[in-house]
């Protein structure tokens, strides 16, 4: 949870705008960065739910982007998402991939999916073991040097999974555990089972996932990012299961971010505990602006990605 001081500074910035009469209603944060806008959307409806939003315009001043580097003896040194904003001098972050070993106390961990850090490619496209939550070859999200934004996909004609069908060169890429809004539509993902043999996860897991009960459909805390239509919005989504927030299916995340965000195409990323968004407040104090559903400094995650933006004059 944010220090007091950097609560109340952020309180005092908000200005209020309803979104749907009577369910959901939006405290909207004044831009501290150039290029940022960041809010915390209240619901009541369908259960108590607070968001954290963050949109940033890709063509703004200013603005670039860091993936957490790949180090240590697996492919990265894991670090929560608070350590990681303060030890790049960022202006904003968010937890990105799941990760292997979990649960574990491990100083390092294995990233799951395609991940790069400024130009370093150090995790491919994988088929997960956890098979009921996350798709093969889930696809990525890559911010080039100039911050162009492309959904990445894996090119099947490689066996190494390192390489991507577009005509793009891996720069920062963050992908999670599938492709949660498709050109505008929602996109969860369902199992394989006799009404539909092309689902992309696999029945079972340790609560015997179906989709009858379907391990997207858990309320708890989500990490989203998604892509604008005209690639120029970048949207950096938190919601809680901590402090007053009961959490959401991903279906109702992906919904949110068509109706609310303009978002035209959303990835899931690591959520539950893993869930922060963390951000340096008006008094250029960092802290995690979210509730933690893992410790009040947040999970120690694999990665992180961090958003550099000019602070605006006064």
């Amino acid at each position: 949870m944010a220090p007091n001081h950097l609560r109340t500074a952020l309180i005092g910035a908000v200005a209020i705008a309803i979104l749907c009469p009577g369910t959901l209603a939006g405290r909207q944060i004044a831009q501290t960065f150039v290029g940022v806008t960041y809010s915390v959307r209240t619901a009541k409806e369908p259960r108590p739910l607070t968001m954290h939003v963050a949109q940033v315009d890709l063509e703004a001043p200013g603005i670039h982007f860091k993936v957490s580097p790949p180090d240590g003896d697996r492919e990265v040194v894991r670090q929560s998402t608070l350590d990681f904003l303060k030890q790049e001098h960022a202006q904003l972050a968010i937890n990105a991939h799941y990760f292997l070993p979990f649960p574990s106390a491990d100083r390092t961990a294995w990233v799951i999916g395609l991940a790069a850090s400024e130009g370093r490619l150090f995790s491919a496209f994988e088929s997960p073991e956890q098979s009921f939550a996350l798709v093969a070859n889930a696809p990525a999200i890559n911010l080039d040097p100039l911050n162009h934004a492309a959904l990445v996909h894996n090119n099947p004609a490689f066996i190494d999974g390192q390489h991507v069908r577009e005509d793009v060169s891996p720069w920062n890429v963050v992908a999670g555990s599938s492709q949660i809004v498709t050109g505008g539509a929602v996109t969860v993902p369902v199992y394989r089972d006799d009404q539909h043999p092309n689902g992309s996860l696999t029945a079972g897991g340790p609560s015997g996932y179906s989709n009858a009960k379907a391990w997207a459909d858990a309320m708890t805390a989500r990490t989203a990012i998604g892509l604008s239509a005209d690639r120029r919005t970048l949207t950096l989504f938190t919601v809680d299961a901590r402090g007053g927030s009961e959490g959401m299916k991903l279906s109702e995340v992906a919904a949110v971010l068509i109706r609310d965000f303009g978002v035209a195409d959303a990835l899931n990323l690591d959520g539950g505990g893993s869930t922060t968004m963390a951000m340096e407040g008006a008094n250029r104090v960092p802290a995690i602006v979210n509730v933690s559903s893992d410790n009040p400094s947040g999970r120690v995650v694999a990665t992180s990605l961090a958003v550099f933006a000019q602070r605006r004059e006064r």
